[in-house]
């Protein structure tokens, strides 16, 4: 019984949205794990979103290197889309960027509030996606602002 758990079947996987590997399920999935990493909720009075990447930075070493493994599946996601080795490696430098200024306690946090390394990876597989799937593409009403 257990062993039915573990994997999904095909079954599953249409009826289940988000879980499949075709590009639309990666878009749902990317984009609900930046959600989580950069706008969790909003900061009231300066009207700011802030995540769980910005969190763990206030946790000196294990939050920075934790931040930068959930930031590291967004890049995952690009590879398992078979984006070109370029911007897979774009991706990581804005991930180890995002570490790198993470990796000065507490003050860390600051600079990572602006920079926002999982939303410019999440922008570069959306413009992927709208290239070569545009069948995914999705109306984003937070640009419109």
């Amino acid at each position: 019984m257990t062993e039915m758990l573990d994997q999904p079947t095909p079954k599953m996987r249409r009826q289940i949205p988000g879980l499949g590997s075709d590009p639309g399920s990666v878009r749902q999935r990317i984009e609900a794990m930046e959600q989580l990493l950069e706008r969790m909720f909003v900061i009231p009075g300066i009207n700011k979103p802030v995540g769980l990447d910005v969190i763990l930075d206030i946790i000196p070493g294990i939050g920075t290197i934790s931040a930068a493994a959930l930031g590291s599946y967004i890049a995952w996601e690009a590879r398992n889309l078979r984006m070109s080795k370029w911007q897979v490696a774009r991706m990581a430098g804005n991930i180890g960027f995002d570490m790198l200024l993470g990796l000065i306690p507490w003050v860390g946090a600051i600079p990572d509030f602006f920079f926002r390394s999982n939303t410019r990876n999440v922008r570069i597989i959306k413009q992927h996606l709208d290239k070569h799937h545009p069948e995914t593409r999705t109306i984003d009403v937070s640009a419109r602002r």
